[in-house]
């Protein structure tokens, strides 16, 4: 592409994002120096291209997902954004509650955007304090992560045989005798050697435990999503029932979601993954804007805006980045 069918094509999106209608070639000619018929032979070429299409019977055209792509990744002049004065932002997202923090986050996101806010949580359990099992039922046992700070999180084994309350005790203290202060992943590395002095069983439930506190979590404790109703006043969704369907499984199921949050979380800063065009997005004309956040330097979590292909990328993108930034802040904050 030339510097003309790339100026044609960034017009035409900014003007679709800005009004939603297609964009014919009448329009695009009062923009430009150009004949009629010149900006037709280019956005001929732009369609042969799979950057723009025209809708049903209309004689103008619209971005496909490829032509977002280019869009974002090429042609995008990000502004400027200032989001709140600091006294608010440290209101908002307390320092001293990162849960709370987490949840302000999305909302904050949301509102700014107008569009859903989503907020991947810290993965939970990384170091253990004490752990203890206890028998719920005959192949059912309760796992009890208490962390350094003294938060308590609970998880359901599902074992193969029946534990005695002496086994599980067994198996308590040893962990708690070997491992405390470690996180989950240390376990596991060192897990092989010390295993072999135990029996074959207490081995298949330390083994459970340590799976139980690397995962992620259940996905309605890891994904924080905020605003999913203001969705509703966007044309482009509400407007195909089956599609505002979709749109809202996939904010209760989550899973997709997860799954994207978590491929993000090992990209740096902001990232744009637009419907069609990006396979971790399950939706055509969704795309979702993202970008990691941190705790004194290392990365442990996820957020973004999840919105129709038609945002404006210009104004999301700050609004993620900076968020992301003001999380960061008030997390490591809390650890100093």
């Amino acid at each position: 592409m030339d510097d003309r069918a790339n100026a044609l094509l960034k017009a035409l999106i900014e003007r679709y994002i800005a009004d939603g209608q297609p964009v014919g070639s009448r329009t695009l000619s009062k923009m430009f120096d150009l004949s009629p018929a010149t900006i037709r032979n280019v956005m001929a070429d732009l369609e042969e291209l799979g950057l723009i299409h025209s809708p049903h019977t209309s004689a103008g055209r619209v971005p496909t997902p490829r032509g977002y792509r280019i869009f974002a990744d090429r042609l995008l002049a990000v502004q400027r954004f200032e989001v709140l004065q600091p006294a608010q932002i440290r209101e908002m997202l307390p320092a001293a509650d990162p849960s709370r923090a987490v949840n302000a986050a999305a909302v904050l996101l949301s509102n700014l955007s107008q569009f859903a806010g989503v907020v991947l949580a810290p993965r939970r359990a990384q170091v253990f304090r004490q752990i203890e099992f206890i028998r719920l039922s005959e192949k059912r046992v309760l796992l009890i992560i208490i962390t350094p700070d003294g938060d308590v999180q609970n998880r359901i084994l599902f074992v193969s045989r029946d534990y005695l309350e002496q086994e599980l005790l067994e198996a308590s203290n040893f962990f708690n005798q070997h491992f405390a202060g470690m996180s989950f992943d240390q376990v596991r590395l060192s897990l092989a050697d010390e295993l072999s002095s135990l029996q074959a069983d207490i081995s298949r439930l330390m083994q459970a435990a340590v799976e139980a506190g690397t995962a992620p979590g259940d996905s309605d404790d890891a994904v924080v999503i905020s605003g999913e109703r203001k969705l509703l006043n966007v044309s482009d969704i509400a407007s195909d029932m089956d599609r505002l369907r979709r749109m809202f499984s996939l904010f209760e199921k989550k899973t997709d979601l997860m799954q994207l949050l978590d491929v993000s979380s090992r990209a740096q800063g902001v990232q744009i993954y637009i419907g069609g065009d990006s396979r971790l997005v399950p939706m055509e004309d969704v795309s979702v804007v993202t970008a990691p956040y941190g705790v004194n330097g290392k990365v442990v979590g996820t957020l973004g805006v999840i919105g129709p292909s038609r945002m404006s990328y210009e104004r999301v993108i700050p609004i993620v980045d900076i968020t992301a930034r003001l999380l960061s802040n008030a997390l490591s904050h809390n650890q100093s």
